[in-house]
């Protein structure tokens, strides 16, 4: 099957998860004891103020009678699939929610990219180097701290770790190591990182980016420390399950005839050990860009990262539903978004699995 036609499919197929998923937040919402009046206003609000708020965020008619639950449910679907999120209720009062939720999305993509870009750098690598020295002390070393990593709390560590960095901290000194930054908050580089556009001499009306080296770099060192917790876990899960896989692969028959053949160890570990070892860890490579969803929240909120998970932790605690309804409908995007990746990046490391289900 063409990779196009497929990709199409699995586009259309993930609609109606995309609408299970906005309907089971709505039915959240609006069976939870959230009360939108008393949020915006207060408790001791008065009546007619009260009506003509509901009556401007859709839940009453003019006259005072309630809006059907169904009519809620489909402007909600409509609003919400349409990227029309409406105005922050209570954490920016008056904003426009999409705005929101753009101004806050570099700083958790730039988090969680480096997290899993860590995990996988250290992960995997020392997965391999355990499995290809299996019973060794290096192995035992390794297997040792993937358990230690994958035990520890992200929390926990990310409370232990902001406490080391901080003034007074055992690990102070980092702070001023090489550039001077923090490890608390958003770092203000994140907004030049692409620093000038230069025009092209023959094209003017053309202009290129010249990256800003040293915001990067300011950048990088500031979310290195909430990278590194936020990665731990799955850097555990990589080099368990990385070592268990080279083993397997080690001891399977092809291996032996890839010895027969004369190959050498470096071929046969680089283009049969390690390919075939990345087909058990693939999932676990894909799971850790959910990290943007879920482990982000507490990261972010115990480092002052002003992100997604930190914004939406203070939607639910403010009861602001429509930066809840957008922050959800952002994450299933990127679920099945990833989803759909997973599946594809198979057909590239397993020659075996096709597009159309069948094995080769």
């Amino acid at each position: 099957m063409n990779k196009l036609l497929y990709l199409a499919k699995r586009l259309v197929l993930g609609v109606p998860v995309v609408l299970f998923g906005l309907s089971m937040t709505f039915i959240i919402l609006y069976l939870s004891p959230f009360d939108p009046m008393t949020a915006i206003l207060g408790r001791d609000s008065d009546p007619e103020t009260a009506r003509q708020v509901a009556v401007a965020l859709g839940l009453r008619y003019p006259d005072g009678t309630p809006v059907p639950l169904w009519i809620q449910y489909k402007n909600f679907l409509v609003e919400t699939m349409t990227f029309n999120f409406g105005q922050s209720w209570v954490v920016t009062r008056g904003q426009n929610v999409g705005q929101l939720v753009w101004e806050r999305m570099p700083a958790t993509v730039w988090l969680g990219f480096w997290s899993v870009v860590i995990a996988l750098v250290l992960g995997i690598p020392i997965g391999l180097y355990a499995g290809l020295r299996s019973n060794t002390w290096g192995d035992y070393a390794a297997s040792f701290g993937g358990i230690v990593w994958r035990a520890m709390p992200n929390f926990w560590l990310a409370v232990m770790l902001s406490g080391l960095l901080s003034a007074g901290g055992l690990l102070s000194f980092y702070r001023g190591f090489l550039i001077p930054t923090d490890v608390i908050g958003t770092p203000n580089a994140l907004g030049n990182l692409l620093g000038s556009f230069v025009p092209i001499p023959s094209l003017e009306w053309l202009s290129i980016p010249v990256p800003n080296f040293y915001n990067w770099a300011v950048a990088f060192k500031w979310i290195l420390p909430a990278a590194l917790v936020l990665g731990s876990s799955s850097m555990g899960n990589e080099v368990r399950i990385g070592r268990t896989a080279v083993l397997e692969s080690i001891n399977a028959p092809y291996i032996d005839t890839a010895k027969a053949k004369g190959l050498s160890a470096r071929t046969i570990i680089g283009k049969h050990v390690a390919r075939n070892a990345l087909i058990p860890l693939l999932p676990v490579i894909m799971g850790e860009f959910y990290l943007l969803i879920g482990g982000s929240v507490l990261v972010e909120l115990i480092f002052g990262i002003r992100g997604l998970g930190n914004l939406y932790l203070s939607a639910i605690f403010a009861s602001d539903i429509p930066i809840i309804g957008a922050l959800t409908y952002v994450f299933i995007l990127i679920l099945v978004f990833f989803n759909i990746a997973q599946d594809i990046a198979y057909t590239f490391i397993d020659p075996r699995i096709t597009l159309d289900g069948a094995e080769q």
